[in-house]
């Protein structure tokens, strides 16, 4: 099996996602899709369902019978959305007795069914759950692009009701069916598969222990003398060679076991516990088998240090209709050492808050500090830590005078290599907004930092000078560099000529424009910070959200990116330009599931130059160190790590 099976081929998802190319390899969520219906008459057609809440790319994707190497096929679709069905035609002819495989770009085997003599007309389908059901042929009219239900029996037959129900690539490689049924189902004369093509399939008798029957609502395990694997399936076929179940799962995905959730009905997910023989315990870890499930949090300890005191959340709202699952891995990490950004402005150890891989050093992450702090901060055994090269304990930041405390709460890394601060007041009084964008020169030597120049809109926002420091502090909150050339490539609409942008009308600007996020309204602001002090405004951008908390630009999706923290549900808007040429809202995800919901104000992907099988780093920053509370192996710290797909 290739070791490769969490790549990713291309980007695709719904909401007009644009794909990027990338090496053609596993998709992310490939162990979600399984063949759903097939017949080997009206055009030799195979139906496919994703199991998952998440879309996967079928892009490259090919199929084979038991006569023909692997085709590559021209679906209805290149991608499956979430809980959605794609058709195609085979290749190749398909036979009375055959079989289909369906295999990912690279060769890493997707599903499997096989039938005997007229099994497949006028279908085979998984009946009693699209995608998790049981394989049956059918006797009514197939039911292609839709749910398989209506041309489903009223009732399965009895070998109908047996399923896969767990399995463990951990050694002992132990193979478990359950009969739903309420009577017992003789397997003995039944094979079973794995994802080697070269293998062939092997009795349940012929396996230890020997197995001949299982009992009603109960269940039979085996061990596979075929060995099974990180990157593996399992394929059951009863006496006649018909599939009866399947299970796929990616790396780590049966360890300690992959098993279905609801017990012998749902889809597959990784299990914290193996319970062979026995109801499944649906304790999910993460990852694994097709059906997905639900992430871990990993990481933590140490205790809170003197003068660190998490803040708890506050402002939380409701997540936008629309929104998707996070697309990455389910998994986060814990990423940095408890209450690790304590200062002399800010001894609590909190707020954290702006993000920002450095595109020229992606082994570097610039953080922002909303008490005027900048920490270049490097990996170490996992965790992100202060370069101490640089400073261990951060750098203070000031105004361009010199005096003041910024309260720093975006940052991003522009064309030059500069950092770009934006505050939105100065703590001293913060009563009084003060929403600036400030340039940092990083390789600047000593333990404070003034700008080298300064950018004041504070006039532009009136609304937010009412003498209410709750007011003056929903001012810009983040910040992202977008360079010259997405703009002109994409064909932005310059909204102070109504024609295309040409970035030679604004000689002083650089090579690119900045977007601040207002946290009052959810607006993306757009200015051209020129190099005489003076800046050019463009307008604003609405991004759907009642609030945003950082701004970033990703190459590796080419969308500018909104974040907002649990005022809007944990959520994270790409914006792409449409048409028209104006910036719009194309697709928004939340966080993983396992992570806490809190005042999370920084988020940052990973250049795709990192990509490891498929997937990057993805980084957030909580401004409260709450995490899930006293006592939880997250609280009092700052910084999670998760991955999203290249």
């Amino acid at each position: 099996m290739s070791a490769a099976a969490l790549m990713f081929s291309t980007l695709v998802v719904t909401g007009g996602f644009a794909a990027q190319p990338a090496a053609a390899a596993a998709p992310v969520g490939y162990q979600n899709v399984r063949i759903n219906e097939v017949t080997s008459s009206n055009n030799d057609t195979v139906e496919l369902y994703n199991t998952s809440a998440t879309a996967v790319s079928i892009s490259g994707w090919k199929m084979s019978d038991d006569s023909f190497s692997p085709q590559t096929f021209s679906a209805s679709s290149t991608t499956i959305p979430a809980g959605g069905f794609v058709i195609f035609n085979s290749p190749k002819g398909l036979g009375d007795s055959d079989k289909v495989v369906i295999y990912t770009s690279d060769g890493t085997v997707v599903d499997r069914v096989q039938w005997a003599t007229g099994g497949a007309k006028p279908a085979m389908a998984r009946c009693g759950g699209d995608g998790t059901g049981a394989w049956v042929t059918t006797t009514t009219a197939t039911t292609f692009a839709g749910a398989n239900a209506s041309g489903c029996p009223s009732s399965l037959p009895t070998a109908g009701r047996v399923q896969l129900n767990e399995v463990t690539s951990n050694g002992s490689d132990t193979v478990e069916l359950y009969n739903g049924g309420t009577s017992a189902v003789s397997v003995g004369s039944w094979k079973y598969v794995d994802s080697d093509t070269s293998h062939s399939p092997v009795a349940i008798s012929a396996s230890s222990p020997s197995a001949t029957s299982i009992p009603a609502a109960g269940y039979l395990t085996f061990n596979s003398t075929l060995g099974l694997g990180d990157n593996d399936s399992v394929f059951v076929l009863d006496s006649n060679g018909n599939s009866v179940d399947s299970v796929t799962w990616a790396t780590e995905g049966a360890k300690p076991s992959t098993e279905r959730c609801a017990n012998g009905t749902g889809p597959f997910q990784t299990a914290v516990t193996a319970t062979l023989g026995s109801t499944n315990s649906c304790s999910a870890s993460g990852g694994g088998g097709g059906g997905g499930g639900t992430g871990q949090l990993l990481g933590g300890g140490g205790s809170l240090s003197s003068g660190c005191t998490p803040e708890a959340p506050s402002g939380t709202g409701s997540t936008p209709t629309g929104t998707l699952a996070w697309p990455g891995g389910l998994d986060v990490t814990i990423a940095d050492q408890v209450c690790a950004f304590t200062t002399s402005t800010g001894p609590e150890g909190r707020d954290v808050s702006g993000l920002a891989f450095d595109p020229a050093d992606p082994s570097v992450l610039w953080a922002a500090k909303n008490k005027n702090w900048l920490y270049k901060l490097v990996k170490s055994n996992g965790r992100w830590i202060p370069d101490a090269s640089w400073s261990a304990s951060g750098k203070q930041i000031r105004f361009a005078n010199g005096s003041g405390e910024p309260d720093s709460e975006g940052l991003t890394v522009g064309g030059n290599g500069h950092l770009y601060v934006t505050s939105e007041r100065d703590n001293t009084d913060n009563t009084a907004p003060k929403d600036t964008i400030m340039e940092f020169d990083p390789a600047a030597t000593g333990s404070t930092l003034t700008p080298i120049h300064q950018w004041d809109m504070t006039s532009h926002f009136p609304q937010l000078d009412t003498g209410s420091k709750d007011d003056a502090n929903l001012g810009f909150e983040g910040v992202g560099y977008v360079p010259d050339s997405w703009l002109t490539a994409n064909g932005w609409t310059d909204p102070l000529t109504g024609a295309a942008y040409n970035p030679a009308n604004y000689p002083s600007h650089g090579s690119g424009l900045f977007f601040a996020g207002l946290e009052w309204d959810g607006t993306l602001h757009v200015y051209g910070l020129n190099s005489d002090g003076t800046f050019t405004t463009f307008g604003a951008v609405a991004t759907g959200k009642a609030s945003v908390m950082d701004v970033s630009f990703d190459a590796g999706t080419q969308r500018l990116v909104a974040t907002c923290d649990n005022t809007c549900g944990e959520t994270h808007t790409f914006m792409k330009i449409n048409t028209s040429g104006a910036i719009v809202p194309d697709v928004t995800y939340t966080n993983p599931a396992v992570m806490p919901t809190d005042n999370l104000e920084g988020f940052a992907l990973a250049p795709t130059s990192t990509c490891v099988n498929g997937l990057r780093e993805a980084v957030w920053s909580d401004d409260g160190i709450y995490g899930f509370g006293s006592g939880s192996s997250s609280y009092g710290h700052a910084l999670y790590s998760g991955t999203f797909p290249c």
